[in-house]
């Protein structure tokens, strides 16, 4: 069990050396969609599925209440899989339209769409995207090494940050870690810091 327990932590440990090599630029990319979202008044609308979905209410939560740093709220989304909305998809069979209906109602030009799509199997997530360029919004998704299909469907305007790591619970580990970082680069970015 010990042994385990050693191999895991080396191999997020060595996915994390992998990570600080690739993606440096891309957070930075992202935080700059980020920052210039919020400053031209729009919101950032988030979604994840699976387990994805926790990462995703940990971004919302970082721009609706706080990072690290006590400022004032930024405008933020989720498209929610809790509860009665969810219920109700599920009760009348429509749970394909579950993220799209929702994403609809919110989205405006200008708006950026962040989503975690660590799978590759995420028809939801894609069908979000697609209806997110027909809308004229920015994207950025947080992908693994798995979801080459995604790369189709983005502009130059987009933006996909992609682990190098084919397994789950190691995509999900950077994903949060990623969240985190785009969260600090953003106040940075925004707020005086002693």
């Amino acid at each position: 069990m010990l042994e385990k327990i050693n191999d895991l932590y080396n191999e997020s440990i060595q996915n994390q050396i992998a990570a600080s090599k690739m993606l440096p630029d891309l957070l930075m990319l992202g935080a700059k969609k980020m920052t210039e979202t919020l400053l031209s008044g729009n919101k950032i609308i988030v979604s994840g599925q699976g387990r994805a979905y926790t990462n995703a209410q940990s971004l919302v939560a970082n721009l609706l209440h706080r990072y690290e740093l006590s400022r004032p709220s930024f405008p933020a989304v989720l498209i929610s899989l809790d509860g009665t909305v969810a219920s109700a998809f599920v009760t009348e069979d429509c749970l394909p339209q579950l993220f799209l209906r929702q994403f609809e109602a919110q989205a405006q030009k200008g708006d950026l769409l962040i989503t975690f799509a660590p799978c590759g199997n995420e028809d939801n997530i894609l069908q979000l995207i697609q209806n997110a360029i027909s809308k004229g919004l920015q994207i950025i998704v947080l992908t693994g090494s798995n979801n080459d299909h995604v790369k189709g469907f983005l502009s130059e305007n987009d933006l996909e940050i992609p682990v190098p790591s084919r397994k789950e619970s190691r995509i999900l580990e950077q994903h949060l870690f990623i969240t985190n970082s785009l969260c600090e680069l953003v106040d940075y970015s925004l707020f005086a810091h002693s």
